[in-house]
C-alpha cells in the first residue's frame, strides 16, 4: 500500500473543486465543502481504479476520516 500522503494526493486529484493541500488524514471527508452523494461515488470509483478494491455503502458509513478510508482500503488489500 502506498503511504497515506500519496493516497491523499491521489484522492485530492479526484475532486476538481477541492484546493490541493485541503485533505489531511484527520479530515472528516463528509465535511468537504459541497459534499454530496456524487463525492461518495467518486471515492468508490477511486478505490476501484487505483487499488482494485470495491468499497460499498457500509464501508463509507464506517469511515469518518480520510485515514479511516485509507485503513479500510488497506485492510481489503490484505484479505
Amino acid at each position: 500500500m502506498i503511504p497515506i500522503e500519496e493516497f491523499i494526493h491521489l484522492l485530492e486529484n479526484e475532486f476538481e473543486d477541492l484546493p490541493k493541500g485541503t485533505l489531511k488524514p484527520e479530515t472528516n471527508y463528509r465535511e468537504i465543502p459541497n459534499w454530496s452523494s456524487m463525492h461518495a461515488l467518486i471515492i468508490i470509483a477511486f478505490a476501484d481504479a487505483n487499488f482494485n478494491v470495491e468499497l460499498n455503502a457500509n464501508d463509507l458509513r464506517k469511515a469518518q476520516t480520510i485515514k479511516d478510508l485509507y485503513d479500510i482500503i488497506h485492510s481489503k488489500l490484505q484479505s
